[in-house]
């Protein structure tokens, strides 16, 4: 047989073959040449994206709220006015500093500002608030014959930045339980602050966080 014949003859076993075993790897009940979809790939393909912006695209339902303690970048994504890129500061801000547990709380967080917290006010929840097992603002306590007064019972009372308990430090605004408990273990590790100024030292606490809270402290 000329050479030229066996090398067609093997050619067109080849592609017999070929076509064999791309119909044996084919699922049993698709017919031949029938397109199928891909699974979802993995993170970071092209269609985990589009799963995510799907979902950070989904509204929420009437009285659904997210829970700024727990939830995640998709779901934060899903609050008006908070996209991917926000969602994502606001998980690593929760991850690297503890829950907010109020929306004093999450007015520290880089790019949250007065008009954002107004638009998601009504649709946010704090887990760690209601896990502190304080009663609501709007709630009475239980009677007590003879209350006791201290200074944080007077509204925009002065704070001892060196003696102050973390709670008392809470009462403080846009300071929460995270952060008064952070403020304590710093004086408790460094000493106590020498200036009210000093409290930036403390990891957490900025410059705008101190401006806030500067003229509620005291150190004499």
């Amino acid at each position: 047989m000329p050479p030229e014949r066996r090398a067609v003859l093997l050619l067109l076993g080849l592609a017999v073959l070929g076509q064999w075993l791309r119909g044996r790897a084919a699922t049993p009940e698709a017919p031949p040449g029938e397109a199928r979809l891909l699974a979802g790939g993995p993170p970071g393909s092209p269609r985990s994206h589009r799963d995510s912006s799907l979902a950070s695209n989904r509204p929420l339902a009437a009285g659904e709220t997210i829970d700024l303690d727990r939830a995640g970048v998709a779901e934060v994504a899903r609050l008006p006015r908070v996209g991917l890129t926000l969602a994502r500061t606001i998980v690593a801000y929760r991850e690297a500093h503890g829950p907010f547990g109020s929306l004093d709380g999450l007015d520290r967080v880089p790019g949250i500002g007065p008009g954002l917290l107004a638009a998601i006010g009504g649709q946010v929840s704090f887990s760690s608030a209601s896990q502190r097992g304080s009663l609501p603002p709007s709630l009475p306590g239980p009677a007590q014959a003879n209350p006791p007064v201290s200074g944080l019972d007077v509204p925009d009372a002065v704070v001892h930045l060196n003696r102050a308990t973390a709670a008392e430090l809470e009462r403080l605004p846009f300071v929460g339980p995270y952060m008064a408990r952070q403020i304590v273990a710093f004086r408790e590790r460094h000493g106590p602050f020498a200036a009210v100024d000093s409290l930036v030292r403390v990891p957490g606490v900025g410059p705008a966080t101190l401006a806030r809270v500067r003229a509620r402290l005291t150190i004499e």
